[in-house]
């Protein structure tokens, strides 16, 4: 089957509209996420679609396989999470969602109307509201750093899991300076550019250290690949695992850690592998669970957790003074504001 994004493209419409003709509590249909652009990352790719629904939906996700190598992640909303546009342009993630997505269906007049107040007066990405977003997104770092800072045990999966969400909200405090999040499978290989783009170009080489790389190479985390893939797929199975440990998220996965594993950014592939890995560890034991804990230990997360932590805790603070030179360069609060 020969894919390409137009290809892709015209499944998604498709989906929508079908989805839409039997389900009468659908008010709107969406795309979103790389589609939009250039979705292919090893030869494989999603396709991000959003249903609004009227009231709240029973099942807020769902992944459907197209072949190995594409798939499509629907997420569902309830209308009600758009009632308030003026709320919307300070959120992060649903602000930029709505920004600008791909109308592929609309039972009522929804769509225009928030869309029209998102981006009234030009607002949604000067300074006041691009700072509100990030401090929300510093904020959120933070409270999973306040959830790991006084462990003092053995660390497993549950608290490198905080300690990367923790890491994920810094590392797009800082790139929402510039544009919408970063997410997973890119994340390392584009913040380059939004660090430099705010300025902050160190702090690629701190997100990197806090991850360990400087104690592994491209070949290291080629080594863990079975037992990452072996993990993944069992964790598929068992009850519990995060939603994202998926069988039909398998290949969009692996083929795109290989590509950056063979690019010019190859330790960028460092993200996706161990975030996965840690997921599925969160529900597996054994071997599996070992193999993990070694990984891990190799890029001191384990036994070095605690210097980790204060590693993280550090970075948090350079970028809340970054965002507070930012205010004053433009007369804002150096506080957050709560309403615009």
């Amino acid at each position: 089957m020969r894919v390409t994004r137009e290809s892709l493209l015209r499944i998604a419409k498709e989906t929508v509209q079908e989805r839409a003709y039997n389900d009468p509590e659908i008010v709107a249909g969406y795309l979103t996420g790389s589609l939009r652009g250039e979705p292919m990352l090893g030869g494989a790719a999603d396709i991000d679609l959003v249903f609004v629904h009227k009231t709240a939906p029973a099942k807020p996700r769902e992944f459907i396989k197209l072949t190995p190598d594409f798939h499509i992640d629907i997420a569902r909303r309830a209308k009600d999470e758009f009632k308030s546009p003026r709320e919307l342009r300070s959120d992060p993630w649903l602000g930029y969602e709505m920004y600008d997505p791909v109308l592929l269906y609309e039972r009522e007049k929804f769509f225009d109307f928030v869309q029209a107040s998102l981006r009234a007066g030009f607002e949604f990405e000067k300074p006041p509201l691009m700072l509100q977003r990030c401090r929300t997104l510093l904020h959120h770092g933070r409270g999973n750093w306040m959830d790991i800072s006084e462990h003092d045990g053995k660390a497993g999966p549950k608290e490198v899991r905080k300690f990367m969400k923790a890491l994920f909200h810094a590392v797009n405090a800082i790139a929402e300076i510039s544009g919408p999040p970063l997410w997973e499978r890119r994340l390392l290989l584009d913040f380059p550019a939004r660090a430099e783009a705010a300025n902050k170009p160190t702090a690629v080489a701190t997100v990197y250290g806090l991850l360990g790389a400087s104690n592994v190479d491209a070949e290291k985390v080629k080594g863990w690949l079975n037992d990452w893939k072996h993990a993944f797929k069992l964790a598929a199975e068992t009850p519990g695992v995060d939603m994202r440990i998926h069988p039909a998220r398998l290949n969009y996965y692996e083929k795109a850690i290989k590509a950056l594993l063979d690019g010019d950014a190859p330790l960028s592939a460092l993200w996706p592998v161990l975030h996965t890995w840690t997921l599925s560890a969160a529900v597996l034991s054994g071997d599996h669970l070992k193999f993990w804990e070694q990984a891990c230990n190799s890029l001191g997360l384990l036994e070095g957790f605690s210097e980790k932590v204060s590693g993280l805790d550090h970075f948090l603070d350079e970028i809340e003074i970054m965002f507070e030179e930012i205010a004053a360069a433009n007369g804002l609060d150096a506080e957050p504001s709560t309403s615009f």
